[in-house]
């Protein structure tokens, strides 16, 4: 059984790329280089030029990146790898939790550093090359030494968690995992903006003026209680905006990006606002959390019956049995599961994507939420005109001419 998964984790990495390669090609394929009909209104000529040119050099960038990340784990595979970590780190610890954390550390650790040569390929020639990144080298260092940090700590303290599950809950493990992580998730959906975000941005108030008398008004009207309106610097590491709420309750934080501000007239702001309002009346954030939930209890029921099996670390080589090795087995078989999900995701956010825009047009807002998607699309050169395929699997959002097609029917 043990060389059964082996084949299967490796056909499953083997069809993943070919697939992902070829939904990648279908895309490429699809680019028009004359300027379509239906977008002469949304990008002047030389702009869409530029959007192609941005498409393609990040087309060219995924391949080969993508190729690196596939040959690296087909050798890991191959070459028992897996198990020769799984060596050392019983080598340098008889401790079963520090085991695991070493394992991890220095897999997701040594992976970083493998592909770090893309991430600033990516961040300094590609997003440079284009006008978009803002990101010095002193800040992209200190980013990825934060984010070491809260993976050791964060991902750290759930591994230990779950193999502590897993050696005192038996035939439960999976329920406690599911409550553990459950709680976790809603923690992090509660206090992300308070905990976590301020280790990377700077969130300032907003100053009172037009704008935020307008946020205000407009909230009120829709009875929409806000706790606080924060200013992200969003700028100091590319010109791109966004836009967001945070937290649970009955109260919510608004955190604008500068860039936000500096690309939309206020009332534009206001209706990009009014659509996250939309997701909140319409309870979204809720379902989201319950199929995130959902998605969660098939994971960790899933994972709870695979890693009483012994065939898993097996099957990476190992000559005995441990909880990271069966864990890393699990979740590279995990990935058909994972890829069916995501699917039903996506599905399930365009729809509430369709009807936030739907909501901001009830309220008066819909040319100025049209006009607000038209600026950002274009200004972060996105691809208005992807492959039906490609965005079928990969969208969890519309495409910019759909949502305008849908905004513009329910203003009328």
């Amino acid at each position: 059984m043990a060389n059964t998964i082996f084949y299967l984790i490796l056909g499953i990495i083997v069809v993943d790329f070919i697939f992902e390669r070829w939904l990648d090609y279908l895309n490429q394929r699809h680019f028009k280089p004359e300027l379509p009909e239906e977008l002469e209104n949304i990008y002047e000529r030389d702009k869409y030029k530029k959007s192609q040119q941005y498409l393609k050099a990040n087309g060219r960038f995924t391949m080969i990146s993508a190729s690196f990340s596939f040959v690296l784990i087909i050798l890991m595979l191959v070459f028992h790898g897996f198990a020769k970590l799984d060596e050392i780190v019983r080598y340098l610890t008889p401790n079963i939790y520090l085991r695991t954390l070493l394992f991890f550390a220095i897999l997701g650790l040594g992976a970083d550093i493998l592909l770090m040569p893309f991430q600033v390929y990516d961040t300094f020639v590609i997003e440079e090359k284009f006008g978009f990144n803002k990101t010095t080298v002193s800040t992209f260092i200190a980013d990825k030494l934060k984010m070491w940090m809260m993976a050791g700590i964060i991902g750290g303290g759930l591994l230990i968690f779950l193999q502590w599950a897993q050696i005192v809950g038996g035939s439960v493990f999976w329920l406690i995992a599911l409550g553990g992580i459950g709680i976790f998730m809603i923690f992090m959906a509660m206090f992300y903006t308070s905990i976590v975000v301020p280790l990377f941005n700077k969130l300032t108030p907003l100053e009172e003026g037009q704008l935020k008398t307008a946020i205000e008004e407009m909230a009120q009207k829709a009875g929409f209680k806000l706790a606080d309106i924060y200013v992200m610097d969003g700028s100091k590491r590319s010109t791109k905006a966004n836009a967001y709420f945070s937290g649970l309750g009955p109260k919510k934080k608004i955190i604008l990006y500068d860039t936000l501000i500096r690309e939309l007239t206020p009332q534009e702001v206001v209706s990009v606002l009014a659509h996250e309002i939309g997701h909140y009346r319409k309870k979204h954030i809720y379902k989201g959390l319950v199929l995130s939930l959902i998605q969660l209890f098939i994971l960790t029921f899933l994972l709870g019956k695979a890693l009483v099996l012994p065939q898993f670390s097996q099957a990476l080589g190992a000559q005995q049995v441990s909880f990271y090795m069966g864990l890393t087995a699990f979740f590279l078989l995990y990935s058909p599961v994972s890829f069916v999900l995501d699917i039903f995701m996506n599905l399930f956010s365009r729809k509430h994507e369709y009807q936030a825009d739907a909501y901001a047009a009830q309220q008066g807002l819909g040319k100025d939420l049209v006009n607000a998607l038209i600026k950002l699309s274009v200004t972060s050169l996105s691809n208005l005109q992807p492959h039906p395929l490609y965005l079928f699997f990969h969208y969890s959002h519309p495409t910019l001419l759909q949502r305008k097609k849908a905004i513009e029917k329910q203003s009328t």
